[in-house]
């Protein structure tokens, strides 16, 4: 915990001590079809057609997911989704950076670039990049334990993107070219999101509802099988 409050500011940090034990939820370019469809599937066939009170089946199911483990354990966690936010809007935490202090992937921004091509008073977002799954990913959760480890030793996240150049074509790529996944490709992957999944996330939220219900044939011949 010590690391993320180290890297954010005020508003962002998180009531726990330093030693506090932390991990990081990162959902896998297949998770959509391991756990969403079977997720929406379930939820068709329970109430026919997807349930308008539940969130986003990616959120809801990671959701469900999080709890089935932490359920198992013998001790009481504390779980916070990339989705939530504080009473005053902000998020209450920020997955890319715990992402990039845990190690696990490595968080690019612009303060990484030596000589910034772009206007002072442009808004340059920052990406993180998975050393095996580039930009096919995503930071889900984190999950805050009740232990202290005073002795866990720090892992420096992979730097996969050393070249300045690259690191300038990534962060152009994902702030004004994000819809056509080609920052996703910034370094050679093992493996990328299905089509099915690119469908789904590139669909209007106030659209997706509709997208859902489609599968409601296919629920009904599994059902019938």
């Amino acid at each position: 915990m010590g690391w993320y409050n180290a890297a954010v500011g005020n508003p962002f940090k998180l009531p726990y001590v330093d030693d506090t034990l932390c991990a990081v939820v990162i959902s896998k370019p297949d998770m959509f079809e391991k756990s969403v469809k079977p997720f929406i599937f379930k939820s068709l066939k329970e109430h026919g057609n997807y349930p308008s009170h539940l969130k986003d089946p990616i959120d809801e199911s990671t959701r469900q997911n999080l709890h089935h483990v932490t359920s198992e354990l013998d001790i009481e966690v504390e779980i916070i989704q990339d989705f939530q936010l504080t009473p005053t809007r902000r998020p209450r935490v920020l997955v890319q950076t715990a992402g990039h202090v845990s190690g696990a992937v490595r968080y690019y921004q612009r303060c990484d670039i030596l000589d910034d091509p772009w206007d002072p008073l442009k808004k340059v977002s920052g990406v993180c990049i998975h050393p095996r799954y580039g930009g096919w990913f995503a930071l889900r959760a984190i999950i805050i334990f009740p232990m202290l480890c005073p002795d866990l030793k720090r892992k420096v996240p992979d730097d996969v993107i050393p070249n300045q150049e690259d690191r300038i074509r990534l962060l152009e790529l994902f702030n004004w070219h994000w819809r056509d996944w080609r920052y996703r490709d910034v370094i050679p992957v093992q493996e990328r999101y299905s089509e099915e999944q690119k469908t789904y996330l590139a669909t209007k939220p106030s659209e997706r509802f509709h997208m859902l219900n489609n599968y409601k044939p296919y629920v009904n011949q599994i059902c019938a099988s």
